[in-house]
């Protein structure tokens, strides 16, 4: 499981991103640079919906969790 530290780190990295791509737009930087940072921001902000969303989903399943479903949670971890 990850811990709200962990998630609060990935959130920060995020922020910094975003701020860098302000700075790439104030300096006129290239369309595909500004792109290939974006994608990457959400990117992280997709990965840590997944994270956020899995642990959710493990917090409130039954007592007995059956090794299927923790490859499928780790699955919709990953892939977010």
């Amino acid at each position: 499981m990850t811990s709200n530290e962990q998630l609060l780190n990935r959130l920060k990295r995020a922020e910094g991103q975003l701020r860098g791509i302000q700075h790439m737009l104030a300096e006129q930087r290239t369309a595909k640079d500004v792109l290939i940072q974006l994608t990457a921001v959400r990117s992280t902000i997709d990965k840590t919906i997944g994270l956020i969303l899995a642990a959710n989903v493990e917090t409130n399943l039954p007592a007995t969790v059956t090794p299927e479903l923790q490859a499928a949670l780790a699955l919709i971890a990953k892939t977010r």
